[in-house]
């Protein structure tokens, strides 16, 4: 018999590890699990046997891969994919997929929640601002960057938003406007939302020379990665800006050297946590198990990455 391994140092909701259970032994598999764990050695020892693993940000590296060495498939529940080794998964003929789509509500509030906590200043009883009116920039229109787009018009306010990979008129029939240069979404934009994969050709992308076109009142919101952004350029921002502000769920790696010079004008969560609510906690799981079924008795690579 097959097994389906979860392997999880943030654990699934009950409910979602419940739902993968039905769905992996109703379709003759067994289910393994690994949560919680502590040292690297454990996941190591947990792929030796198993046909598919699904991980939420865990590392699937070289070391993993090699010792997984009856692995077909390896799902990461979520949207992002950088924490697996596609090369490395290539070359060991594993099949690396994501699940897109799975998280997006959950991260496009996350990011209406942050704007609103550091307008508010950060619940603190003094006089804020507010959001209808203002101008917002979508960086990145994908399953997140729409649920943006709806969220932000239904606040009121006035939505722009660039991808290249997306049809203008795709982008205009939901009532956001298309903007081809992407120097021209920071023109225009007070609030910038960024919703890029991080990849060879976008990391450290946000620099100083994109970002100081943000107009007055400037807040970036990134949701995505932190590698995104170029932190001497975030810096040089937070120096010479004193308008500009930054939240994030991915904390740059100066994020002490911005608390102690701009504690106002930047806010990052504890941790990532753009997924984490219950509903997409489910809906991220239940999908990478009906993906690994479908692959492992279809031969179904839909959302193969590699």
């Amino acid at each position: 018999m097959q097994t389906i391994l979860i392997a999880t140092d943030k654990p699934f909701a009950k409910v979602a590890v419940e739902g993968i259970r039905e769905i992996v032994e109703k379709a003759g598999f067994q289910l393994k699990l690994l949560e919680k764990y502590t040292e690297k050695q454990q996941l190591l020892d947990a792929v030796k046997d198993v046909e598919a693993v699904i991980v939420r940000s865990d590392i699937i590296d070289e070391q993993v891969l090699n010792a997984a060495a009856k692995l077909k498939i390896a799902v990461r529940a979520g949207a992002g994919y950088d924490n697996i080794d596609l090369k490395a998964a290539s070359a060991k003929a594993v099949v690396v997929m994501n699940t897109p789509g799975q998280n997006a509500n959950a991260v496009a509030e996350l990011a209406f929640g942050m704007m609103i906590y550091i307008n508010r200043n950060f619940y603190n009883g003094s006089s804020g601002v507010e959001l209808r009116g203002k101008t917002l920039g979508i960086h990145a229109y994908g399953n997140i960057g729409r649920i943006v787009g709806t969220i932000a018009k239904g606040i009121g306010m006035d939505v722009y938003a660039h991808d290249p990979n997306v049809d203008k008129a795709a982008i205009e029939s939901n009532g956001i406007k298309y903007v081809a240069d992407v120097k021209e979404l920071y023109k225009k934009c007070q609030y910038i939302s960024v919703n890029l994969p991080a990849n060879k050709d976008t990391k450290e992308s946000l620099n100083f020379d994109l970002l100081s076109l943000m107009p007055a009142g400037a807040t970036l919101v990134n949701t995505a990665r932190k590698e995104l952004v170029h932190e001497p350029s975030l810096l040089k921002m937070f120096a010479e800006r004193k308008d500009f502000r930054y939240v994030t769920d991915v904390a740059p790696d100066c994020q002490e050297q911005i608390k102690a010079e701009a504690p106002t004008r930047y806010y990052a969560t504890p941790k990532k946590m753009g997924a984490q609510t219950e509903e997409a906690n489910v809906n991220a799981g239940l999908a990478a198990a009906r993906q690994i079924v479908n692959f492992l008795t279809k031969g179904d690579k839909t959302f193969q990455v590699n």
